[in-house]
């Protein structure tokens, strides 16, 4: 097994690479600084989770959940937070939490939550809605929710993004998409809910905008579903045959299945992973012509501090930097 990571631990030394990163945010958390071609070069943190809120927490709000979040969060320095999974009110804790925290507090400040299974008896405890969520350490600005192709379910995924405020250029998203392979119209529902994803990124790029999208994909990187979003360069021996535009921010990690990454599934992980061991279903992925220096990720171990569960997820939250070139 892979050697992981506390929540809010200190991060041992994975690699050099992920030591000078981690020095780079530090300094540049709240700067930026003119590239060698013009452009305004940016380090961002990123951090996703997804967090079982409805599955394991049934939409508890006082298990100790939002409290493990937001202490990895805070530790981690994260510039951007997705999370997958997250009833309504473990999101306002969390948000409340972040807030008191010296977090840009206000009406939309620095959270967004999209819906897609409304309030019912038997979801999250019958306590409100069920989504996907995200948070900016900068006050947002616009922000829009993307519908998927449906899966059938009472599910409605989503695509939510939000740009920041001060620099609407930049955006970031966060999904979690469907597991099922149901063909409709001819084409799987998984992987027509991959290229809608992809078709709002390329209005991104298309349009100048920069981004960084973070979720669970319900894919590991070398599924075939998956080769129209890494980028050739990315190609390895575990991740081969890739056509895309994107890197991964865990997917130049030498020491943990290179092209792959670390593992961030408990559960049952579909095809055995390339490498061994548990599946990578969790993914931080960048436009390769935005990269502006080195990136890197690490899966973190699931915290056991939430009241009443051995594991606060089934799901190791994500943490990666990345160095982009800004529009």
């Amino acid at each position: 097994m892979r050697k992981s990571h506390t929540l809010t631990g200190p991060v041992s030394g994975r690699t050099t690479l992920l030591a000078v990163v981690a020095a780079l945010t530090a300094l540049a958390a709240a700067l930026s600084w003119p590239g060698r071609d013009g452009h305004t070069d940016r380090t961002f943190r990123v951090w996703h989770w997804n967090i079982a809120g409805n599955a394991l927490h049934h939409g508890a709000v006082d298990d100790g959940l939002a409290e493990a979040a937001v202490d990895s969060i805070r530790h981690r320095e994260a510039d951007f937070v997705s999370l997958n999974e997250v009833c309504r009110g473990q999101f306002d804790r969390m948000r409340k939490l972040l807030a008191e925290r010296g977090w840009p507090d206000g009406p939309g400040a620095f959270a967004r939550f999209a819906t897609t299974r409304a309030a019912s008896p038997g979801l999250c405890g019958g306590t409100g809605d069920y989504g996907i969520a995200l948070f900016s350490r900068e006050p947002l600005g616009s922000s829009r929710e993307y519908l998927l192709p449906s899966d059938g379910t009472a599910e409605h995924r989503r695509l939510l993004c939000a740009a920041l405020r001060d620099g609407p250029r930049m955006k970031f998203c966060t999904v979690h998409l469907t597991t099922s392979n149901a063909v409709r119209s001819g084409v799987p529902v998984n992987v027509r809910q991959l290229r809608a994803v992809l078709n709002v990124l390329d209005g991104f790029d298309a349009a100048g905008q920069a981004y960084i999208i973070a979720g669970d994909f319900n894919a590991q990187p070398d599924y075939a579903r998956l080769n129209a979003f890494y980028a050739p360069s990315a190609s390895t021996a575990a991740n081969p045959a890739n056509t895309g535009s994107h890197r991964e921010l865990d997917d130049a990690d030498k020491a943990h299945c290179p092209g792959y990454g670390e593992w961030t599934a408990l559960g049952t992980p579909g095809s055995a992973p390339p490498c061994g061991g548990r599946a990578k279903i969790d993914e931080i992925f960048v436009r390769e012509s935005r990269l502006a220096g080195p990136y890197a990720a690490v899966a973190l171990a699931v915290p056991t501090s939430c009241r009443g569960l051995v594991r606060c997820s089934d799901h190791r939250a994500l943490v990666g930097t990345v160095r982009l070139r800004m529009p």
